[in-house]
């Protein structure tokens, strides 16, 4: 039970071509913390996308706002002060740099950081690493989770693993494909054929995605994917399938929402009919046949558990038009959190709203930590053990 008000670090921006859309779910997010001044304080952190670590109170938090038109956020700006990470303090440090010299001064203490970070160098690992290094509880999947769900390759082999059916695929290296084009062409051509998706292997929000419906469009979908990453998933497509997509909510014992179903406005849901235009459709719930509910449900949680998920993920399905055939296409472990979002309006279809949802996602943060705590990191036998 919550006795005083938790200081949340609410981390946004970050490197990826998903700075943007981290920007847009982080003000969602600080909205909530910041109507409920009685359970929590908020101290808003941003990336920028060269990397730094920037800090400012209500200059970023103005900042913040001014981008709600897709504007990323400044590498300078005179209100704001850079971060450091300080393991002794448990907390994050603004560097002073109003002397020569460095002089950090402590923010305080961290109760819990809020990552509301999509794509590489944020939703992969790197900054979930960083914050078990200087122990800091944080919201969602730990290291392991968040690169097997960030790298799509090693995603469907542990799905294949978990026996998750999953669309056949083919994947290489942007220098296989560059050393041989010919052999890789072949090979697309025999196990997959077209039309197929080729997708770099890091990366979300459908950035550097393309749909290849013949040889004279394959070319220029793997340089565009090999813009974005140096591992390239070609993938068989579904044909004539419905989009559907589940949340998933819990650390060990984790639940699954109802689904709900993507209707594309365009021929696939790329970022622009994701982001930029109107037009694309959100049903949820899903209007599937009840035991067809109940298989992507299941499938839901046998995902999220097989890449060591925690606290959220967002899994999306392939269902076939009789609703027979259904196929696990992927996890976000960090899924879009605008209030508009399909992870929070899941949530909200099955009676949790969206305040309630951070709460919970705070409170499992939290839980985790407090279990990571008790694995012993020492051979030496603490106080009591033989």
């Amino acid at each position: 039970m919550i006795t005083k008000p938790l200081r949340i670090a609410v981390l946004f921006g970050g490197k990826s071509g998903e700075h943007e859309v981290s920007l847009t779910s982080a003000r969602a997010v600080i909205k909530s913390l910041q109507a409920r001044p009685d359970r929590y304080q908020v101290l808003p952190v941003g990336i920028t996308r060269q990397g730094r670590w920037i800090a400012g109170g209500g200059e970023l938090l103005k900042l913040l706002e001014e981008s709600a038109g897709y504007k990323p956020l400044p590498e300078r700006a005179a209100a704001l002060s850079p971060v450091l990470t300080d393991p002794s303090e448990h907390g994050l440090v603004p560097v002073d740099r109003s002397s020569n010299a460095l002089q950090p001064q402590t923010l305080g203490p961290v109760d819990v950081v809020f990552p509301v970070l999509h794509g590489p160098n944020g939703e992969d690992g790197t900054v979930q690493g960083l914050l078990d290094v200087i122990n800091l509880p944080y919201v969602g999947a730990g290291v392991l989770g968040s690169a097997v769900g960030m790298d799509k390759v090693a995603m469907k082999a542990v799905f294949v693993a978990a026996k998750l059916p999953v669309l056949d695929y083919v994947y290489f290296l942007r220098r296989d494909w560059q050393r041989d084009t010919a052999r890789w062409t072949a090979e697309i051509e025999r196990q997959l054929g077209y039309p197929c998706f080729v997708k770099p292997a890091n990366m979300g929000s459908s950035v550097g995605i393309s749909k290849v419906h013949g040889r004279d469009e394959l070319g220029p979908a793997v340089v565009e994917a090999a813009r974005h990453d140096r591992k390239i998933l070609v993938e068989q497509a579904a044909v004539d399938c419905r989009e559907i997509e589940c949340a998933v909510l819990g650390n060990d014992e984790p639940i699954a929402s109802a689904p709900g179903e993507i209707i594309p406005c365009k021929e696939f849901y790329d970022y622009e009919a994701k982001y930029l235009v109107d037009g694309s459709q959100i049903v949820i719930p899903a209007d599937l046949p009840a035991a067809t509910t109940e298989r992507v449900r299941e499938m839901a949680v046998r995902a999220f558990k097989a890449v060591d998920c925690a606290g959220m993920g967002r899994v999306d399905f392939f269902v076939s038009r009789d609703a027979k055939v259904v196929w696990a296409n992927e996890i976000n472990t960090i899924p879009g959190f605008t209030p508009i979002s399909m992870y929070p309006k899941m949530w909200e279809a099955s009676g949790l709203s969206y305040p309630e949802l951070i709460d919970r996602l705070i409170e499992l943060a939290l839980e985790r930590h407090a279990d990571r705590k008790r694995t012993r990191r020492s051979r030496q036998a603490s106080a009591g053990e033989s």
